[in-house]
């Protein structure tokens, strides 16, 4: 079984869409023609050329693909003429799909070719305000042009991660509210932020809560209520952000992992945990009010966190940036964030003091260490 691969050019000119392979129009012109030098010459290529490819093909596809003898026109092997026919069929079975996809491939690059318009690239722990966002933005001429948010979804460590890689411009994460030094929190984001470098743009304030089944048949309330029933938790993995705010959360109330039945049974988003408490493989879940609205579940509210954005100091200039900036700010984007069920605009597309939102670093402290270890002068 020969496997077929796709190839498209850019080009100025507007040719038909067609996804045809070469070969085909070299059968094409040696049969249309009657031999090989009179189809190169139809195709304004050379013998040598046409011969060696032929050549080429046979040897690729383990089959003869024309067949010429002296004082008789070339013509096509019965492999050659059935290639030739499964082009037609094909070509006439998918001309509306080839035209289809050539349309959404060249709205794709006018993008690419629009002075006006930017794309800003943006690894981010999963929210439903950032999904809403992409879409406000796709519908809004903002400032001179359109703004396009290419979002991929993934834990909070792994964007800021990589944002510092450069493989983004901009990250997205949460943290619970009010977490300051020698926390959890600080020891998982404070080595992967450096004020100076990265810049914090306020988003969103959202609340986690526990999901459980409708009416709430457990009577769960608090995470103590989860170890005291010894109900089945389904929890996030390591790196997402959801995972530390239990983590932080279970510190506050006294408990640890090995308290929660289920700690270890992990799923890759809010969704998923709420299906698996939809479908009874657990009892609850930490997650976002949407998740569990969208399976029909109960929400219990736990706590609230903020979303930030992050990017480089160095990007604050660049124009995407810019456009995204200015449309966080807009009334009509926070009245739709407002309207989203446990979320409430804050600070939405304002640069913020590293410090004043992320509490950990205390320069002074850390001057005054610095002069009570030195040594005095004699």
């Amino acid at each position: 079984m020969h496997r077929l691969q796709f190839h498209y050019t850019l080009s100025r000119d507007s040719s038909p869409a067609l996804v045809r392979n070469p070969l085909i129009d070299l059968l094409q012109a040696v049969s249309t023609q009657g031999s090989i030098s009179a189809g190169a010459r139809a195709l304004g290529l050379s013998y040598r050329h046409v011969w060696g490819e032929l050549k080429r093909w046979e040897a690729e596809l383990g089959n003869e693909l024309v067949v010429w003898e002296k004082g008789q026109s070339a013509r096509l092997t019965e492999f050659g003429s059935k290639l030739m026919w499964a082009e037609r069929q094909a070509q006439a079975r998918l001309a509306p799909q080839i035209d289809a996809l050539r349309a959404e491939l060249e709205r794709s690059f006018a993008v690419a070719f629009d002075d006006t318009a930017h794309v800003v690239t943006l690894y981010a722990s999963h929210d439903d305000a950032l999904s809403a966002l992409r879409e406000h933005a796709l519908q809004q001429a903002h400032g001179d042009g359109q703004l396009h948010l290419d979002i991929r979804f993934t834990g909070s460590v792994d964007a800021i991660r990589a944002l510092n890689e450069g493989r983004c411009v901009m990250a997205g994460f949460h943290t619970l509210q009010g977490t300051g030094p020698d926390t959890l929190t600080e020891r998982t984001y404070k080595s992967l932020l450096q004020p100076g470098q990265h810049k914090i743009i306020g988003f969103a304030l959202r609340t986690q809560g526990l999901m459980v089944a409708k009416g709430n048949p457990l009577r769960l309330g608090t995470l103590s209520d989860i170890a005291t029933h010894r109900a089945r938790f389904a929890n996030r993995a390591l790196g997402t952000g959801t995972r530390v705010v239990l983590d932080e959360l279970l510190a506050q109330a006294g408990l640890t992992g090995r308290d929660i039945e289920g700690y270890s049974h992990t799923e890759p988003s809010h969704a998923a945990v709420a299906h698996a408490v939809a479908a009874g493989q657990a009892d609850a879940g930490l997650g976002i009010e949407v998740a569990a609205n969208r399976a029909g579940l109960d929400f219990v509210p736990l706590a609230q966190e903020r979303y930030h954005l992050v990017c480089l100091k160095s990007a604050l200039v660049q124009p995407g940036i810019q456009a995204l900036l200015q449309l966080l700010q807009t009334p009509a984007w926070q009245d739709e964030v407002a309207r989203i069920p446990g979320y409430a605009p804050t600070q939405s597309g304002q640069v913020l003091s590293m410090r004043g939102v992320l509490p950990w670093w205390n320069f002074r402290q850390q001057k005054e260490r610095v002069y009570t270890n030195a040594s005095p002068h004699i």
